[in-house]
């Protein structure tokens, strides 16, 4: 089955400026890989007109459905219908659907309706309207040689209203388009490199139709496999199949399937074994608690959290031996785990979290330099800890910090199921 291929032109001066941020193709493609449209470039152009045409004449080389957004406003620097008409050696003509439905809007409103707000009901001849029910910009479906151009107003509900009621429906219609299916697979504490060195020979196996992106952030690798064809229950199949193979090769660093968090693994966990927990931060500081509480029901299981920073703090209100400290330092194993233990009795908890490290960009020495972080966990059968070793940039070590924390917890309350 041939693929249809897609591409997005978004138009606006103010994409390229930085002043929004183009969150229309994002979903966009999201919503077309649903329907079996394979979406292969994103292009964020300028509101000129030679910028329009050639960026249209870039991607019917390539594609077979080239959605526009932006630039059909009713002021001078909206280019896009005026563009599209000379593209299509056609004129515009005044359309009533959509001069009732510019009329209308405005009479809801309690505004008159203007001259240049009418002008916005004048559309291409040669094209098929494509009603817009929440604004006064038509969208405009076009045929030509085999391809389909289809232009909508960058606003984002407009446009995806306008794409959920007419366009997608009629781009599922018009082409033979093949089921795409995604499997997601979440680990953490592997770098690509070494995730990709381990699966290296299973990848090389793997069918034409089936696809393999590595897609790593702070502290991890999202791996998705996608697979293409006509019959969506053999595709399932096939893909279950492969998405076992990997699991066989990497079962250890996968915390999950699908789209979620670390976080709301770790919650689930927690709740499935009716376990409270409690953090006490000094690098973090209460980071880890953040991510914690960022998920929705988190109260049935996040007591509270101590953000120790100051060695005093540690001592008077944390409840860590003033000699620990004194002999080992603030940033070790000994007072790490003295940490999660004394928050794990202060709270009442059944785990205690903590990390202690060097942050930065200063504090290091050469025993212990920037970037150097310890973790622990603590339940009522064992205390587990780890060091870590970062970089030099602060923000990028407290994310680090509190990723691995995240994942110890998990990997210790896996050890305790196990057990």
């Amino acid at each position: 089955m041939k693929e249809v291929k897609a591409e997005i032109i978004t138009v606006g001066d103010e994409i390229l400026f930085g002043q929004i941020v183009d969150t229309n193709s994002a979903w966009m493609g999201t919503e077309l890989t649903r329907i079996g449209i394979r979406v292969q470039q994103i292009t964020s152009i300028s509101d000129k007109a030679a910028h329009i045409v050639a960026a249209l004449d870039d991607a019917k080389t390539r594609a077979d459905i080239i959605l526009i957004t932006g630039g059909l406003g009713p002021t001078k620097d909206d280019l896009t219908k005026d563009v599209l008409t000379s593209y299509f050696n056609t004129e515009l003509v005044l359309h009533e659907q959509s001069l009732e439905d510019v009329a209308h809007i405005f009479k809801t409103r309690g505004r008159d309706l203007t001259e240049l707000n009418r002008q916005q009901a004048f559309l291409p001849a040669s094209c098929t309207p494509v009603r817009n029910v929440l604004g006064t910009a038509p969208g405009m479906w076009f045929e030509e040689e085999g391809k389909v151009f289809v232009s909508m107003p960058g606003v984002p509900f407009e446009m995806k209203r306008m794409m959920t009621d007419t366009v997608l429906p009629k781009l599922k219609g018009h082409f033979n388009t093949p089921e795409i299916i995604h499997k997601v697979v979440q680990t953490v504490g592997i770098g690509e490199s070494f995730l990709a060195e381990k699966i290296e020979a299973w990848e090389t196996k793997l069918p034409p139709h089936i696809r393999l992106a590595y897609l790593p952030h702070l502290g991890g690798v999202r791996l998705r496999l996608t697979g293409m064809g006509p019959d969506p229950d053999q595709l399932e199949d096939e893909l279950l199949e492969q998405l076992a193979q990997l699991t066989d090769l990497i079962s250890p660093h996968i915390f999950a399937y699908g789209e979620i968090t670390l976080e709301e693994v770790v919650g689930m966990m927690l709740n499935a074994r009716n376990y409270t927990i409690a953090t006490a931060e000094s690098c973090t500081g209460g980071y880890i608690a953040h991510r914690l509480t960022s998920v929705p029901g988190s109260s049935m299981y996040f007591i509270g959290s101590m953000v120790a920073y100051h060695n005093d703090v540690k001592i008077r209100e944390l409840g860590v031996k003033p000699e620990t400290i004194a002999e080992n330092g603030a940033v070790s194993e000994a007072v790490v785990r003295e940490m999660a233990e004394q928050v794990r009795l202060k709270f009442k908890t059944d785990v205690g979290v903590a990390t202690s490290g060097i942050a930065g960009p200063g504090g290091g020495t050469p025993d212990k330099p920037v970037g150097t972080v310890w973790v622990a966990y603590a339940d009522k059968e064992k205390t587990v800890s780890k060091l870590l070793r970062f970089n030099k940039d602060r923000a990028l070590n407290i994310e680090y910090s509190a990723m691995a924390a995240l994942n110890l917890i998990r990997q210790s309350l896996t050890r305790t199921v196990e057990e």
